[in-house]
């Protein structure tokens, strides 16, 4: 969509705002420092990706309060006090490596559905703290391997450190976003991620990418927030929520279509529990087709 050239107070005005931008592109309808109104995707996938980065930079660094997905302004607890981010979701499943999961702002846990084996080769997407590539890294033994690929550089130092000091060796954390994955061709057998797909601007890239680093048959597991169809489009344009998994989030169907456009097929979405009025989380896996004889 071309830019808006008017004013920046006529172009950043809540009315003109409403007609500006398709529903997930409103948040770079008012570029900083510009007079310009970017209507562009380019513009609008960067400021979400920064805000994001931003906020996960933060938690990382601990100076941001707690919050569901790193945001400070989203309560890990839903209207009724039950926790629906974050450590809690793990039981035993982290007990392992208690600092790792202490840190995690995901909103479940897709370890325990990926069916994870010994020797194989697993991405996680938006590593965060470190704690899906721990429990990973234990399941898939010395002979296997792990990579964490995250953006923000107090994270990856978080994760390295976490790491070390649960003495696993079989991981390495990767700078990089997860629309431009930065592995070869069929290279991982499964993908993981963890309230974390939400958060991109560009999720059919990324669902691309995650088909092409997968091996024939490979698998992908993620837990993630999917959105009611009745989601109103004030939900969407909020950036503190899309900073807190909610408003980039996909419908089901949005989700089916769009792992079906990737390439990937036995696709299974089940909702685990809600997160928010109008989304809850769920568990999402597919697979990709094994090469033809």
């Amino acid at each position: 969509m071309a830019k808006l050239e008017q004013a920046r107070g006529e172009c950043c005005a809540p009315d003109a705002q409403a007609d500006c931008c398709e529903s997930e592109q409103k948040v770079g309808c008012c570029t900083p420092g510009s007079s310009a109104c970017a209507c562009d995707a380019d513009t609008a996938a960067t400021d979400v990706r920064e805000q994001v980065r931003a906020r996960y930079a933060a938690a990382a660094s601990g100076s941001a309060s707690s919050g569901g997905c790193c945001s400070s302004d989203v309560s890990l607890t839903d209207e009724s006090g039950r926790e629906v981010f974050g450590a809690s979701l793990y039981g035993d499943e982290g007990a392992d490596t208690p600092d790792a999961v202490e840190g995690s702002l995901g909103c479940g846990v897709p370890t325990a559905v990926a069916g994870l084996a010994e020797g194989e080769t697993v991405l996680d997407l938006g590593s965060g703290a470190g704690a899906d590539v721990l429990i990973s890294a234990r399941r898939v033994g010395p002979t296997g391997r792990v990579i964490g690929l995250d953006m923000t550089d107090e994270m990856l130092d978080l994760a390295r450190r976490n790491a070390g000091e649960a003495g696993v060796e079989n991981v390495e954390f990767r700078k990089g976003y997860i629309e431009e994955i930065p592995l070869p061709d069929a290279s991982v057998d499964v993908v993981i991620s963890n309230c974390v797909l939400n958060l991109s601007a560009d999720k059919p890239r990324v669902l691309r990418e995650v088909a092409r680093v997968l091996r024939p048959g490979g698998r992908f597991a993620i837990s993630d927030v999917i959105a009611d169809q009745d989601m109103d489009d004030a939900t969407r344009a909020d950036m503190q929520q899309r900073t807190g998994c909610i408003a980039g989030a996909l419908t089901r169907t949005e989700f089916e279509q769009t792992l079906h456009a990737a390439g990937l097929g036995e696709i299974e979405i089940r909702e685990t529990h809600r997160v928010h009025a109008r989304a809850g989380a769920a568990i999402i896996r597919a697979t990709k087709p094994a090469a033809q004889a």
